[in-house]
């Protein structure tokens, strides 16, 4: 371990310790966004309803994790009750939910708004908004009157504003500054009814943990026949299982991934920053030359010409003679041998050998034999070591 990654290892682990403590001494903020997830325990989650539901029920509660469309598509099912709890719904589920209640079937739906052709359906127009900061929701029927829930944190203060005659109020939201307004309906449609309450927050952790609350959930869910109850779940049930997801979930496990990728992309940096790159292999050239030679050396014993190969040796040699030794090479006489021993330094048996084979090769018509040509090959080679 060189003493560069040591100082970055010390510095990492530094980091990481200061982090641990601003962890450890930050408080805890409240997640106070309207989420309705079953599965957050945040104010305005849905958790503790998701766990009391089998009760408020009767134990008669199925939740359906797909979209009613998908879950009515080829089931025929007697008359039953349908819970929608602020889910996104699909118009074409719409449709079936609808087509369900004119079977006989009763809808409850608790959002906060529905689609506008829905709302026209049921007999309602548009809704409402107040802003103040805190109002009671009280049902209209007497048996109910001591039913009702104080909502002191962040209502939605919405109310239906335009309802047909055939519609029923079945609860209002009352406030100390404005006139009460409907948020509860009954709408008879077909053979069954629809109930739609605009408030969803009675629901949630926040207004459910507090005494006395939970009765005026009951008091809502009471209209609806005692049979079985779906309760379509879809857009908030279905989870990613992935290992990401849960560490995204966890803050604590959040921070230690993103200091971990931090940590990791400053490791990548440097330790690349000092990394020499490859060198790349060159392989040398090649001597095609030599390669040449021998193909046409191949060529000539494939032939069998040997003739023409003393001659071009010949031609070679005496080439050579004239450029290296500068002797003329015009007349291969007496003086001609006698200056190329001078020169060479070898001896004169060897040098006359040498020039009654050239001769040989350059009388085209001689008769050359393998043994000539390999004799004045190593004769000429030999003379101009």
């Amino acid at each position: 371990m060189n003493k560069t990654f040591k100082i970055y290892a010390v510095i990492f682990i530094i980091i990481m310790v200061i982090l641990a403590l601003f962890e450890v001494n930050k408080k805890e903020v409240t997640d106070w966004r309207k989420n309705f997830d079953v599965n957050q325990k945040s104010p305005f989650g849905l958790f503790v309803f998701n766990k009391e539901a089998k009760d408020l029920f009767k134990n008669n509660l199925t939740k359906i994790d797909v979209a009613p469309y998908d879950y009515y598509t080829d089931k025929n099912k007697k008359p039953h009750n349908i819970l929608i709890l602020e889910s996104e719904i699909d118009p074409e589920s719409w449709n079936k939910i609808l087509d369900e209640v004119s079977k006989g079937s009763d809808a409850m739906i608790i959002a906060n708004r529905l689609p506008k052709n829905i709302s026209d359906t049921i007999g309602f127009y548009g809704s409402k908004i107040s802003y103040e900061n805190e109002n009671v929701l009280k049902l209209t029927d007497k048996k109910y009157q001591n039913d009702f829930i104080k909502l002191d944190k962040f209502p939605s203060g919405r109310g239906f504003s335009y309802i047909k005659p055939n519609v029923q109020i079945l609860g209002k939201t009352v406030e100390e500054n404005n006139e009460d307004q409907a948020n509860f309906i009954k709408a008879p449609f077909g053979k069954g009814k629809i109930y739609v309450h605009c408030e969803p927050l009675f629901l949630t952790n926040y207004y459910l943990l507090q005494s006395g609350n939970v009765k005026y959930a009951q008091s809502v869910f009471s209209y609806l026949s005692d049979r079985e109850t779906l309760w379509f779940v879809e857009s908030n049930t279905k989870e990613s299982s992935s290992l990401l997801r849960f560490i995204l979930s966890n803050p604590a496990l959040k921070y230690a991934w993103w200091v971990f990728l931090g940590g990791l992309v400053l490791f990548i940096f440097f330790n690349v920053k000092r990394k020499q790159r490859i060198v790349p292999i060159i392989e040398p050239l090649k001597n095609t030359s030599a390669d040449f030679v021998k193909s046409i050396g191949n060529l000539y014993l494939q032939e069998g010409d040997f003739h023409d190969m003393m001659a071009k040796k010949a031609q070679y040699f005496l080439n050579k003679v004239r450029l290296d030794l500068l002797i003329d090479t015009q007349n291969l006489d007496e003086e001609f041998a006698k200056r190329l021993q001078l020169k060479t330094g070898k001896s004169a048996e060897m040098v006359n050998e040498a020039i009654v084979l050239i001769k040989k090769a350059q009388d085209p018509y001689a008769s050359v034999m393998k043994e000539d040509l390999a004799r004045i090959n190593s004769l000429l080679d030999e003379i101009l070591k």
